[in-house]
């Protein structure tokens, strides 16, 4: 029997849980980096997914470790752009390993005199052969292009680098990171519930979901990554026009395509007055407006997951509903997610090595 996408994004729990038990093994080139000198600017070099989840986790290395980061596009990264002399710090993400433009720009930031740490599962790939170190994002070979797991995986890995950057820096005590450290597990363990939860909301609204021509995810902060993987991978499933937009973007244009067979999704840690506003706002003018909220209970137009959690780390159990909705609908829709398409597209264009 074939694995699918709900497969691995049931196999979250456990994997992210082993992640937190062995990082201080699996990350320990970066212990070791942070150990020879304060760090301040860290570029990420990353495409698709992996920079959605460099989104999601990038405020919480300027507040725990004040580092500031840059995420960059590698192709014009690349091709278009000089490399800043003040970057102490590179990150190449990739999931697989053998994203050919990511390839390219850790070459440059290797030729700038940079090393250059690579984050990715598979430490035989051609970027981990090539880079300065490897850090192995540790949930294996994930056997379904619709990347979940490595994705919740990845966010995890960078959220706990910026800790590790956190303590060495002296911005975190060690109360600091059991604190953390506490909030995270506590996090991988009510994932079984979330799915659960969402399940039952995508039961209850699945005719609406099933029949939208068009999907709209708006967020905040950290959330903006948890939008844009809504687009990425509702745009891979799903496949109608998605679009995942932060909060007061799509104030200043992108509002005015709504019309009354789109559906929206508006995502918050906690109530947001201003994303409150935007919703009600669109309601009347779209066919549903929905809001995932990781401290609300459910209702009739809200995902509820009723834990109060820091901001910082809500991106990683927000992301979980979004990939099962992304599965759900496309399985409501007809799409069979097992059936390949566009087969010969990474031979043919050469965009994974």
């Amino acid at each position: 029997m074939s694995v699918t996408m709900m497969n691995c994004i049931e196999r979250e729990p456990e994997v992210l849980a082993r992640i937190l038990q062995e990082y201080p093994h699996k990350l320990a080139p970066v212990a070791q980096l942070l150990a020879q000198k304060p760090l301040r600017r860290l570029l990420i070099l990353a495409t698709g997914s992996s920079l959605n989840a460099a989104q999601c986790a990038a405020f919480a290395f300027s507040q725990w470790a004040n580092i500031q980061v840059e995420i960059k596009e590698p192709y014009p990264f690349t091709h278009y752009e000089r490399f800043d002399e003040a970057t102490d710090w590179v990150i190449a993400l990739s999931q697989s390993g053998k994203s050919h433009s990511t390839l390219v720009a850790q070459r440059k930031a290797q030729a700038a005199g940079r090393k250059v740490y690579c984050l990715t599962a598979d430490s035989n790939s051609p970027l981990a052969r090539e880079a300065d170190a490897v850090l192995d994002i540790n949930c294996g070979i994930e056997p379904v292009g619709f990347v979940t797991l490595g994705f919740s995986a990845t966010v995890l890995n960078l959220l706990l680098i910026a800790m590790l950057a956190g303590e060495a820096q002296g911005r975190l005590d060690a109360s600091d990171r059991d604190n953390t450290l506490s909030a995270l597990r506590d996090l991988t363990q009510r994932l079984p519930e979330v799915i659960r939860r969402t399940d039952a909301f995508i039961s209850q609204h699945q005719a609406v979901l099933a029949a939208a021509p068009r999907y709209v995810a708006v967020g905040y902060g950290g959330l903006v990554g948890v939008a844009q993987e809504f687009e990425t991978k509702f745009t891979e499933t799903v496949r109608c026009p998605s679009s995942g937009f932060e909060l007061e973007a799509y104030m200043h244009g992108p509002y005015l395509e709504a019309n009354n067979a789109h559906v929206m999704l508006f995502i918050e840690d906690a109530p947001h007055p201003r994303l409150a506003a935007l919703r009600d706002y669109m309601r009347p003018h779209v066919k549903a407006a929905f809001t995932l909220s990781a401290q609300g209970e459910s209702s009739d137009n809200q995902l509820g997951l009723n834990a109060a959690i820091d901001p910082l780390l809500a991106p990683l159990l927000l992301i979980v509903p979004v990939q099962i909705m992304a599965y759900r609908v496309a399985t409501l829709k007809g799409i069979n997610l097992s059936v390949r398409i566009f087969d010969d597209f990474d031979q043919v264009l050469k965009s994974k090595i």
